[in-house]
C-alpha cells in the first residue's frame, strides 16, 4: 500500500492554520479570500463624473482589455485541452457502479516450487476469513486510528488531497524518482478494487491520474461513510485476515466494535505492509509500527482538539497517558498464531513479502496469481533435514536456530532456503527467517576485505605481520590513542609472526585481517572522488546492511551485520569469476487469464571485480594445505572435489557461519540463537561447517550432473616463484621458495624488498648514514621490516627471538636493534653523541701499570649507560670491561675509569667507550695504545701477590669475557 499523505513530514502552514478554525470560519475565510475585490480609491470621483478619461487612459484601458481577452483565450484553450485529455483518460476508466460487488470478488494466489508442486495458496477457503460489518459495528478508536494514519483530511477533500499531490510532485521531481504517493483512503480503495493487478504495480502519472479521477467519482456517488466502510472491510491485515472484523477476531479474539486504543493502533498500522509488519516473525518492526500510529493519532488529536469520526457523536480524544498505556498493552500481549498447512513456511513467507513489495498487499490477495518459485524440492528437503539433524546434535551447546541458503551462481536462483529447523515449533524464534535476518558474520567477511586489498595492490604473497598490534579503532593510524586502542587477538590465542596473505586468509588469522582493512580504509577518502573504501566495496556485492557512519576496524572480524542470503550471494561473485548476478526467488508469474505477467530473464552479469582477483580468492579458499595449520588436513572442509570455503565465529559465540562454493553452487550456513543468547563450545568449524559439508557434498553432484566443476584459471593469471617467507621475488639470502598465482599486471615485490638486506647504517640513529651522521657506521645484514609492531615483537618477545634464531642470520651487532633496515637518512636533528678520550691519543705508549682514563660522554637525547672496555690488537674480537653501568653523562672532561694493567702483557691494545641510548642504539669511540711496562720495575707487584697472566695464542681466558 502506498504511503498515505498523513505520513509526510512537510505541511502547508497556511492550510494547517486554516484547518484549526471551525468549519463556518473556514467557509467565511475562503469566501473572503476568493470573492472580495478591493475597491479603487478614487471610486467616488469616477461616480461623480468630475474626472474625464484622457486619451492616454483610454489607451491603457484598451491594452488591459486586450490582455484580459488573451488570457481568457489561453485559459479556454487550456480548458479545452484538459477536457479532451480528461475524456480520453475517463474513457479507459472502469465502471464504478455497484462497488460492493467488485470489492467482494477475489481469487486465490498459488505459490509453487520450480517443478510445479503446490507450496501454499493465498488464501484458500480454509485459511482466510472475511466478515463484512457496517461502520456502526466498528470501534471509533479504529476509525480514528485509520484516518490519522492514512488520510487525516478524509472527511474534507473531494477524494484526493490537492496539497498532498503538489507536495508529492515536488518531492518526486527533486529526487528524480517516485518517492511519495500522496494516496488518500478513497484513492487506495479505487486502486485496490477498480484497477487491474498490472496497473496497480505500475508507478506512472497515468495510473495516478486514473486513481484521482476514480476517487473523485466515487466521492461524488458515495458518502464518506460508505467509502470508509468498504475500505475497512476490504483491507488485508495479515495472518490471513481480510477486513477489520476478521482482523479483530484473528489477533485479539473480539469483535471489531470492542477494539480499544492499543488494539486499534496495532491493526491500523498493518495494511501498509502485512508481510513486513508480522507480529509473529518481525516483532520489533511491528511494535514500532504501532508506536508510529499512536504518535499520528496523538498528534491529530491535539491538532484538531480531538478527532471527529462519523459513527459516534463523541470525538475521540487521546492524551499521553493513554498512549503510554497502549504501548505497554501490546508489548505485553500474548499473541497466538493459528497454524495453517504450508510447505516450507519460511520460504513461502519470503515469497509473499517479495510479491507484496512488487504488487501491493491488496493486489496479492485478490489477483489469482500462479507463482513459480526457484526452490528445488529435492535440495530443500535435503537442506531442511541436514539443518534439523545438526541443531538437534547441538542442543547441549545451547543452539536453537540454524539457517541454510543455496544459490546457483550463474543464474542467481535460490535453490534452497531454510530459515529455522521447525517453523511450527512452540519456540517463537523458530518462526523468524534467519536466512534474511542480519547477524554478525565473524570471519566470514574476510574474503571481501582481502579482495578489496587486491584492488589496492596486495597479492596472495603480501607479507603481513601477525603480531600484537594496537590499532586506532576508527582505522586511522594517525589518530591512535593507546588508552583507547583496539588490540585484537587470534582465535587460538597465539601470534604467528610473518605470514603471507594466502596463509592469513586460509587460516583466518585476525590481526592480518584488521591490518588489511586498515590498508583498504573503512570509508572513502573524503579528499578524493574515489569510492574505494570497504563500505562502498561491499555495496558492489550488494551488501545492504553496512549502513552505519561509525564502523571501526572490528568490521574486519564481523563487527557489522549482514544477512545469510546476501553474504552467500556475495560469495557467488567469486564463483562467477568476479561477476555479480542478483539472487532471484521467482521464475514466473501467471495471472488468472493465464497470461505471463513476469518471467525471470537470462541474468545480465555485472563485472564488479576483476576475474584475476576472484580467482585468487578461489585459490586461497580452496587450498586445503594452506589452511591445515589452523584446521588440520582432514577437516570437514576438505571434500573430494574442488570447493572454496570460509568459516566465521563471533567472539562472543553468538554466531557460527560457514559459506562455501563451487562454480555450480554457493551454500551458506548460519547457526545460533534468534534471541542473541550465546552458544557454548560451538564454532564455525564445529557448529555450522558440518551442515555445510553434509549438504554441499551431496547437492554439488546433483546440480552439476555428478561432475562438480573446478575453478577455471583466467588468462590473466601467471604462476611465479617467490620467497616463501617474505613473499617477494627471492633474493640470494632467501632459504625457502614457493610458487604463487599473480595477476599479470600485479607481480610480487622485487627481490630488493626481501627480508634480508646488506645495509650500511649509523649505529646511534639507526638511519642511513650521511653528512649528519658519518661516524659510528657499520655494514651489516638487516631485516627489512617496516611494521613497527613486528619490530617490537622481534625485539621483546621470546616468540620473536625464536623466529630470528630460526633464520640463522649472522648477528653482526651488539644488540638486535640494527637488524631492521632503515627507511630514511639522517637529518640535522639526528645528532650523534659527543664521545672522546681527553687524556689519550692514538699511538700513545703506556708504561705505568695503572692508567687513569679521562673523557667526555654526552648526548642531546640522553644516554642509557656507557662502559669503558679494552681488547687486544687494533680490531679486537673480544672485549673486557674496565668499568660499566655508568648512567650519568660526562659533559666536561672527567675521570671515567682506571685501567689496571697488572698482569697484562705488553703489546698493542684498543680502548673504547661504548654508549647505549634509551632506544637501545649505540655509539663508540676507540683509541689505540701500546702497552710497554718495565716488568723489572714492577717485581714488587708480583711479590705482593699479583700474578702476571700470560695471554695465550688462542685468546684471553674465559673468565674475562663479557656476558
Amino acid at each position: 500500500m502506498a504511503k498515505s499523505g498523513n505520513e509526510k513530514k512537510s505541511e502547508n502552514p497556511e492550510l494547517k492554520s486554516i484547518l484549526k478554525k471551525p468549519d463556518d470560519e473556514i467557509i467565511s475565510f475562503r469566501a473572503r479570500k476568493f470573492i472580495a475585490v478591493e475597491e479603487p480609491a478614487n471610486k467616488k470621483l469616477f461616480q461623480s463624473g468630475k474626472i474625464r478619461l484622457s486619451g492616454n487612459l483610454l489607451t491603457i484601458q484598451k491594452i488591459i482589455v486586450s490582455i484580459l481577452i488573451v488570457i481568457m483565450g489561453i485559459f479556454a484553450v487550456f480548458c479545452t485541452i484538459f477536457l479532451v485529455w480528461y475524456i480520453q483518460v475517463a474513457s479507459t476508466l472502469p465502471d464504478i457502479e455497484d462497488l460492493n460487488k467488485k470489492a467482494s470478488q477475489f481469487e486465490t494466489t498459488r505459490i509453487l516450487d520450480r517443478e510445479g508442486n503446490l507450496l501454499y495458496e493465498i488464501v484458500d477457503p480454509n485459511a482466510g476469513r472475511r466478515d463484512y460489518i457496517t461502520l456502526n459495528n466498528i470501534s471509533p478508536y479504529l476509525i480514528a486510528a485509520t484516518i490519522a494514519t492514512e488520510d487525516k483530511y478524509f472527511y474534507f477533500h473531494p477524494g484526493f488531497d490537492v496539497t498532498a499531490i503538489i507536495r508529492a510532485v515536488f518531492q518526486n521531481f527533486q529526487s528524480g524518482t517516485t518517492v511519495s504517493g500522496a494516496s488518500t483512503i478513497t484513492q487506495q480503495l479505487a486502486r485496490n478494487i477498480l484497477l487491474s493487478p498490472e496497473e496497480r504495480s505500475t508507478r506512472s502519472v497515468i495510473r495516478k491520474t486514473k486513481e484521482i479521477f476514480l476517487a473523485a467519482e466515487i466521492t461524488r456517488r458515495y458518502t464518506k461513510d460508505e467509502i470508509l466502510e468498504l475500505y475497512l472491510n476490504e483491507n488485508y491485515y495479515g495472518s490471513f485476515a481480510y477486513g477489520i472484523e476478521a482482523a479483530a477476531q484473528t489477533y485479539f479474539g473480539i469483535p471489531a466494535k470492542y477494539l480499544d486504543l492499543s488494539q486499534s493502533a496495532f491493526l491500523a498500522g498493518l495494511p501498509q505492509a502485512p508481510g513486513v509488519y508480522d507480529i509473529f516473525t518481525n516483532f520489533s518492526a511491528t511494535i514500532n509500527r504501532q508506536k508510529n500510529v499512536l504518535l499520528l493519532i496523538y498528534t491529530l488529536s491535539k491538532e484538531k482538539d480531538c478527532i471527529k469520526v462519523s459513527n459516534t457523536p463523541d470525538k475521540v480524544c487521546i492524551d499521553e497517558i493513554m498512549v503510554d498505556k497502549a504501548i505497554r498493552e501490546i508489548e505485553d500481549y500474548d499473541f497466538q498464531q493459528t497454524k495453517f498447512v504450508m510447505k516450507y513456511p519460511h520460504w513461502v513467507n519470503y515469497i509473499r513479502s517479495l510479491l507484496e513489495q512488487e504488487y501491493g498487499a491488496q493486489t496479492l490477495y485478490r489477483s489469482g496469481f500462479t507463482v513459480y518459485t526457484t526452490i528445488d524440492p529435492t535440495l530443500q528437503e535435503l537442506a531442511k533435514q541436514t539443518v534439523t539433524n545438526q541443531i538437534m546434535n547441538l542442543r547441549g551447546s545451547n543452539v536453537q536456530n540454524g539457517a541454510l541458503v543455496a544459490i546457483k551462481p550463474d543464474t542467481g536462483e535460490i535453490l534452497a532456503m531454510v530459515g529455522s529447523p521447525d517453523f511450527w515449533s512452540e519456540d517463537f524464534s523458530s518462526q523468524i527467517n534467519m536466512a534474511v535476518s542480519p547477524r554478525q558474520p565473524g570471519s566470514a567477511i574476510k574474503p571481501l576485505i582481502y579482495a578489496a586489498a587486491f584492488e589496492k595492490g596486495w597479492t596472495p604473497s603480501t607479507l603481513i605481520w601477525d603480531v600484537p598490534t594496537d590499532f586506532s579503532p576508527n582505522g586511522n593510524p594517525d589518530e591512535l590513542i593507546y588508552s583507547q586502542a583496539y588490540s585484537p587477538v587470534n582465535y587460538d590465542g597465539t601470534f604467528h609472526g610473518p605470514v603471507l596473505l594466502r596463509s592469513a586468509l586460509a587460516n583466518s588469522y585476525n590481526i592480518p585481517a584488521v591490518k588489511a582493512l586498515e590498508f583498504v580504509k573503512i570509508y572513502d577518502d573524503p579528499t578524493t572522488e574515489e569510492m574505494d573504501g570497504f563500505i562502498n566495496f561491499a555495496k558492489r556485492f550488494h551488501i545492504t546492511t553496512f549502513n552505519q557512519a561509525d564502523y571501526g576496524l572490528s568490521l574486519a572480524l564481523g563487527g557489522g551485520e549482514v544477512t545469510l542470503l546476501e553474504l552467500t550471494n556475495a560469495f557467488s561473485v567469486f564463483a562467477n569469476n568476479g561477476a555479480y548476478i542478483p539472487a532471484t526467488a521467482i521464475k514466473k508469474i501467471i495471472n488468472k487469464q493465464d497470461e505471463v505477467i513476469y518471467e525471470s530473464a537470462i541474468p545480465e552479469k555485472e563485472q564488479i571485480i576483476r576475474e584475476e582477483y576472484a580467482f585468487q580468492i578461489n585459490s586461497i579458499l580452496s587450498d586445503n594445505a594452506a589452511r591445515t595449520p589452523a584446521f588440520g588436513p582432514d577437516s570437514v572442509l576438505n571434500l573430494p572435489f574442488p570447493v572454496a570455503v570460509k568459516t566465521g565465529t563471533t567472539n562472543d559465540y553468538r554466531d557460527n557461519w560457514t559459506i562455501g562454493y563451487t562454480p555450480d553452487l554457493s551454500v551458506g550456513v548460519w547457526i545460533g540463537n534468534a534471541d542473541y543468547s550465546p552458544m557454548t563450545d560451538s564454532t564455525g568449524i564445529s557448529g555450522a561447517a558440518p551442515i555445510w559439508s553434509d549438504f554441499i557434498s551431496q547437492a554439488a553432484y546433483q546440480v552439476s550432473n555428478y561432475t562438480p566443476t573446478d575453478f577455471s584459471i583466467p588468462s590473466g593469471i601467471v604462476s611465479q616463484t617467490v620467497c616463501a617467507i617474505s613473499g617477494t621475488e627471492p633474493s640470494q639470502f632467501c632459504p625457502v621458495h614457493m610458487d604463487e598465482y599473480f595477476a599479470y599486471f600485479q607481480p610480487p615485490l622485487p627481490s630488493s624488498e626481501d627480508l634480508w638486506k646488506e645495509t650500511r647504517i649509523n649505529t646511534w640513529t639507526g638511519l642511513i648514514p650521511n653528512e649528519y651522521c658519518a661516524s659510528n657506521t657499520i655494514e651489516t645484514m638487516t631485516l627489512n621490516v617496516k611494521d613497527i609492531w613486528a619490530q617490537r615483537w622481534i625485539l621483546t618477545t621470546q616468540e620473536g627471538n625464536n623466529w630470528i634464531s630460526s633464520l640463522n642470520m649472522p648477528d653482526l651487532s651488539r644488540n638486535k636493534t640494527y637488524f631492521f633496515t632503515p627507511q630514511k637518512s639522517c637529518s640535522p636533528q639526528d645528532s650523534e653523541p659527543t664521545i672522546s678520550f681527553t687524556n689519550m691519543v692514538d699511538g700513545m705508549q703506556i708504561q705505568s701499570p695503572i692508567q687513569e682514563v679521562f673523557g667526555i660522554v654526552n648526548a642531546s637525547g640522553g644516554i642509557q649507560s656507557f662502559s669503558l672496555e679494552f681488547g687486544k690488537g687494533r680490531n679486537p674480537s673480544e672485549w673486557f670491561v674496565i668499568t660499566n653501568g655508568i648512567r650519568q653523562p660526562y659533559v666536561y672532561p672527567e675521570k671515567i675509569g682506571t685501567w689496571n694493567l697488572n698482569g697484562i702483557e705488553n703489546g698493542d691494545y684498543t680502548l673504547r667507550i661504548y654508549v647505549t641510548s634509551p632506544e637501545n642504539t649505540y655509539a663508540e669511540k676507540r683509541v689505540y695504545v701500546n702497552v710497554n711496562i718495565d716488568k723489572q720495575n714492577n717485581e714488587s707487584s708480583r711479590n705482593s701477590g699479583m700474578e702476571m697472566i700470560d695471554i695465550p695464542e688462542e685468546g684471553i681466558p674465559e673468565f674475562f669475557l663479557i656476558e
